[in-house]
């Protein structure tokens, strides 16, 4: 059904933008130093950037997916062992020290929003492999015949993947908006160590059900 595809895609712009690295320190930085439209703008950007990126990994993906059906076990495995990584490598970031660094200049909602957008577009090669492994751990369908129905396809993915970015950001900001009074640069090294415990306990996961699922079941 539309709403599945549109779900999962949302799954995979969720957890694609969930990690505190510079980018959300950025984002974060500008809304306790500016506003809460601020801060939002730029994650809107960032999420407009992203699905841009997804776009680029979503065909890359759809080019290999009879290769990817032959060796989906071995894919399923290495996705997994590669977001538990990811999850360790968020667990052990310090963005504590990113934010002191970062001083938010005077700038407009525009601004924010394209210098945010060039800022992600700039750590392609980053983020590419990234969304494509959640490409993977989501299981998103795609067809290696260009169609209506793969476009379609395709068109909801990438509009779940938008919509889970936005709302990310939109979540984060309010919240720290919310909180600013309170909120202190360390606050930022418990939300990384959560993020790296749901991103590696999401890999974990994979591996261990796909594991039962061929030894057990």
């Amino acid at each position: 059904m539309w709403y599945e595809l549109i779900f999962r895609g949302m799954l995979v712009g969720l957890a694609s933008s969930i990690t505190v690295g510079p980018v959300a320190v950025l984002c974060i930085q500008r809304t306790l130093s500016k506003s809460r439209q601020s801060g939002l703008a730029s994650g809107v950007g960032v999420a407009c950037a992203d699905t841009l990126l997804a776009t680029v990994a979503y065909f890359c993906y759809s080019v290999m997916q009879s290769w990817l059906d032959q060796y989906a076990l071995f894919m399923r495995v290495s996705c997994g062992i590669m977001i538990v990584a990811v999850g360790v490598y968020i667990f052990l970031q310090n963005p504590v020290t990113q934010i002191r660094r970062n001083r938010a200049g005077k700038s407009d909602l525009w601004q924010d929003f394209v210098s945010m957008f060039g800022f992600t577009l700039a750590n392609m090669l980053m983020i590419i492999p990234y969304i494509f492994v959640f490409f993977g751990m989501f299981s998103i369908e795609t067809t290696e015949t260009v169609s209506m129905n793969s476009v379609l396809l395709g068109a909801l993915h990438l509009l779940g993947f938008f919509g889970g970015a936005v709302c990310w950001w939109f979540c984060l900001t309010s919240l720290i908006s919310i909180f600013r009074n309170r909120f202190r640069p360390r606050h930022m090294l418990w939300i990384n160590r959560i993020a790296g415990c749901l991103i590696g306990a999401l890999g974990a996961y994979t591996i261990i059900s796909t594991f039962i699922e061929v030894f057990v079941l």
